[in-house]
């Protein structure tokens, strides 16, 4: 009985979907979801910048965790097929992690940031807008603010100190689609491009140096979740 009613709503959803009027100039949407930050972290040799060694290549890389938080989209449509968009989200924590130098004790976790990373973008809708179904492409700009920066435990036992990173500016770009549940109601998945590079330093003040390394971020950012046009 239940799996009847269930088979009966299912049914009912798809014969009312298709007659929700999706995106329209003026509509505005908000979304919210899971959103995960997944860096690619490529990174330049660790070298020290900064003291009586200045210019030592240490070799080594810089690795970054991914996590994920809460996502929130706010988009205005400007026409029928164009809209612009701001992408928003709780504050991402990593773990930033060097590995392979020739300075053993640099090598580990190295300590942890916070960041957050505005987003906006122009955003083009190629199907009627009458259809329920709504994909979409965009580019933009992003601005990476990072902050509270911590060296880790065992890095700091070590003798390193005041970790910090710089912020970002770069492109970005995006997929996603909208499907119209109600005349109001929606789903939502996207997949990102953003391009984030940022210079990450640590002190050592017992040996007197800084040691740099250039960190290309560059992640892909997913985001599912539910939306509300008014």
């Amino acid at each position: 009985m239940h799996k009847s009613l269930f088979s009966a709503s299912l049914i009912a959803l798809a014969l009312a979907a298709p007659l929700a009027q999706a995106h329209q100039a003026g509509d505005v949407l908000v979304r919210a979801g899971a959103i995960t930050v997944n860096p690619k972290a490529d990174s330049s040799t660790v070298k020290v910048d900064r003291g009586g060694l200045a210019g030592t290549d240490l070799g080594g890389k810089a690795t970054m965790s991914s996590d994920t938080q809460l996502g929130l989209n706010f988009a205005y449509m400007l026409t029928d097929h164009v809209g612009i968009e701001l992408l928003a989200a709780t504050p991402f924590e990593h773990d930033v992690k060097i590995k392979g130098t020739a300075l053993g004790s640099a090598n580990g976790k190295l300590g942890t940031l916070k960041h957050l990373p505005p987003t906006l973008s122009v955003v083009y809708y190629p199907l009627d807008s009458k259809s329920a179904f709504q994909p979409y492409v965009g580019g933009g700009i992003n601005y990476t603010w990072i902050y509270d920066e911590h060296v880790g435990s065992r890095a700091s036992s070590a003798g390193f100190d005041n970790f910090r990173a710089s912020n970002s500016w770069g492109l970005a770009w995006q997929i996603g689609a909208d499907y119209m549940l109600t005349d109001n109601l929606l789903i939502n998945a996207q997949a990102r491009y953003i391009d984030i590079d940022t210079n990450a330093y640590v002190d050592h003040p017992g040996l007197g140096v800084r040691a740099k390394v250039d960190v290309d971020v560059d992640p892909f950012v997913y985001m599912v979740g539910l939306g509300y046009k008014f």
